[in-house]
Parts: structure tokens; C-alpha cells; sequence
């Protein structure tokens, strides 16, 4: 789900070089590195995210490297296909449905992390392939000073003051930008009413966008009234971002809906720096790491034996006071991406 360029933690691999060039599988690769293809919204804007605490933490530890490569959830699994007989990465960190897509494509391979015996049965792959890290949620932000009270339902969105003033990220590429759909065919109660509320919708839609995390300040500047996201990366971003709010939509006549969206977490199959990866993974499901999501991440700990009792935890679950959280059937929604994706392109013309 891209939302942000590809960024560095402690090493940069140029996309202008071979991939072999950032890859572990090179005669030059350094055996103290770990590379991570991740879905975006852990690593700060400022180098204060969740991810930037970890790696370094991590590094001290064990003297281990991190070369973070970072882009949409779908880009990242994308770029793992094309690499798969001569992988790059070590760990693959995505939103759902794509780590049951990189599953599907058998490009994850069986490690169960210390601490994951701590972590729900919804949130790690029962076949032991991935492990959620951080809990998160879908949702959407608007400007707190353009709209003095924010949107409640879906029907709202498509009032003419949102005309050009609305943009929501491409779903198949964005893991937020197919959460649109999923919920939107949740909350309409089918593909067929979502799809049709989706095209009335695109009146108001600016377009397309290959990344989620540009949306939110555009919102804090005004150039858009509202947008999709993510309460983890929203909430971080909102610490910088004074004008930007998290809402939930809600079906007309029902009460705000979301689903959980959380970042999970697989060693890559035939991953040329495997150890290293197997001891990062430990690493960011250990007691230490998860007690730092969301005083640092702005994100839920998905490890069930630790409590988060910080100032981010409690306005956090303020936030979520009153919010109805379903749970999709993600290997469902991995079997029928394409459709619901051809289906939005068809409806919307996009």
C-alpha cells in the first residue's frame, strides 16, 4: 500500500542498480544485514516511527543491519514474485490480503517467532507462515478545520461540497485503498450495491493515487476535505498534521464500522540472510517492542500478555469507543481480489 518513496533505515539500495546489488545473494552482500520489503506507515516521517526504534534497538543488540525497502503491500509482494529464484528480501511485512497473497505464491516459509504463542489465531496464519507485528485499523481522516464535525456515513461523501475535495488510494495496489472495498461491501451488505454506491462516488473522486500516505497531508493542508487511511499511520501522522482527524464511515441508518489492518510479518522463502531474519522477528514480537508500539507507533500490540497503558493506548481506544470492528474472511478476499478489483475499475472507469 504505497504511501510514501522508497526510504533507507541504515543502508539505501538505489532502484536505479541491479537488484542483485541489494540483495544478500551478492559475492559483496554483508553478512550482519537483514532486508525488509514493507508496506509503509512504522517507519517515521522524522525517524521517530515504531520501525526506527526497533531496527536501531535491534542493531545494537545483535549488530545486525536493516536495509529497509519500503512500498505498497501489493508492490512489496509484487517485487517478491519477480525476485522468487533469486530472492532479496529477508522478511516481508504487508497488510492483508496480501501476506495470504505472498502465502498463496508460496513465497514465505513456516517460523513461528518467540512471543507469536502470545499473539490471537486471527492474527498469524494458521499454517505458521506469518505473524501479525502490529495491530491497526482501517479508516478515514478529514480536515478539522474545513469541516467543523466530520462525516458519519458513506452517503455523506457524495454531497457536492466534496467535489475534487475526495480522494481514496487505487485498491489491488494500496492495502488501504482495497480496504475501501472491503468495507464498502461490507457496510452496503454486497459487491453489487458497494460497486454502485462506488461509481456515484466517483464524481467527487480526485482519482486514482499509488499511495495512501500522500493523502493525509493533503488533508492537513485543505487540498482535500477527505481521504482513506489507516488509525496507526493517521494517528502518528496527526502528531505533526494539527488539522487532520480519523473518522469511520457508517452505513445509513447503522453505526461506524472498521476491521482490523494489521501489519504481518513472514521470513521470505530461500531468504539469503535467513538467521538474521528469524532473530528480527523475534525481536519485534519480544515484550520489549510491542510495549513500544503505541507510545512510539501510534499502533494496537498484537501480543495479547502486554498492556498498553500510554497516553497514545488511551486516546486510542477513545477513538475506537463505539466503533463496530468486523472481521473479514481474508483468504476469501485474497481468492477473489481480482474480481473486486476488476469489478471497482468496471464501475468506476478507472
Amino acid at each position: 500500500m504505497p504511501r510514501k518513496p522508497l526510504l533507507p533505515v541504515t543502508a539505501l539500495c538505489l532502484l536505479a542498480l541491479p537488484l542483485t546489488a541489494c540483495g544478500g545473494n551478492s559475492a559483496a552482500a554483508d553478512e550482519k544485514t537483514v532486508t525488509v520489503y514493507s508496506a509503509d506507515g512504522l517507519k517515521g516521517e522524522n525517524g521517530d516511527g515504531w520501525y526506527d526504534r526497533v531496527f536501531a534497538d535491534f542493531e545494537k543488540e545483535t549488530g545486525i543491519k536493516v536495509q529497509y525497502v519500503e512500498g505498497g503491500s501489493g508492490e512489496m509482494v509484487q517485487r517478491a514474485v519477480r525476485e522468487k529464484n533469486n530472492p532479496q528480501a529477508d522478511v516481508l511485512v504487508t497488510l492483508p490480503p496480501f501476506i495470504q497473497q505472498a502465502d498463496a505464491k508460496r513465497l514465505l516459509q513456516k517460523y513461528a517467532p518467540k512471543g507469536s504463542d502470545r499473539v490471537g489465531g486471527a492474527d498469524k496464519a494458521s499454517n505458521g507462515t506469518w505473524t501479525a507485528v502490529v495491530n491497526n485499523y482501517f479508516g478515514f481522516v478529514y480536515n478539522t478545520k474545513e469541516l467543523k464535525q466530520a462525516p458519519t456515513t458513506w452517503e455523506e461523501l457524495l454531497d457536492g461540497k466534496y467535489r475534487d475535495k475526495l480522494q481514496y488510494s487505487t485498491p489491488g495496489v494500496a492495502g488501504d485503498g482495497t480496504a475501501v472495498v472491503i468495507k464498502a461491501v461490507h457496510d452496503f451488505g454486497g459487491e453489487q450495491p458497494a460497486m454502485a454506491y462506488l461509481k456515484k462516488l466517483q464524481t467527487n473522486n480526485v482519482g486514482p493515487s499509488a499511495s495512501t500516505g500522500k493523502l493525509a497531508p493533503k488533508v492537513d493542508k485543505g487540498e482535500l476535505l477527505v481521504a482513506n487511511g489507516d488509525v496507526q499511520m493517521n494517528y502518528a501522522q496527526s502528531k505533526t498534521m494539527p488539522h487532520l482527524g480519523i473518522w469511520f464511515p457508517a452505513p445509513e441508518g447503522g453505526r461506524p464500522t472498521t476491521f482490523a489492518l494489521p501489519y504481518a510479518a513472514g521470513l521470505v522463502t530461500k531468504a539469503p540472510h535467513s538467521e538474521n531474519g528469524r532473530k528480527l522477528l523475534d525481536f519485534m514480537l519480544s515484550r520489549q517492542a510491542q510495549a513500544q508500539v503505541s507510545a512510539i507507533g501510534g499502533g494496537f500490540t498484537v501480543r495479547q500478555d502486554v498492556q498498553a497503558a500510554d497516553d497514545n493506548a488511551l486516546a486510542l481506544a477513545k477513538l475506537m469507543d463505539g466503533v463496530e470492528i468486523f472481521e473479514p474472511d481474508w483468504n476469501d478476499v485474497q481468492k477473489n481480489l481480482t474480481s473486486y478489483v476488476d469489478a471497482w475499475k468496471s464501475a468506476t472507469g478507472s
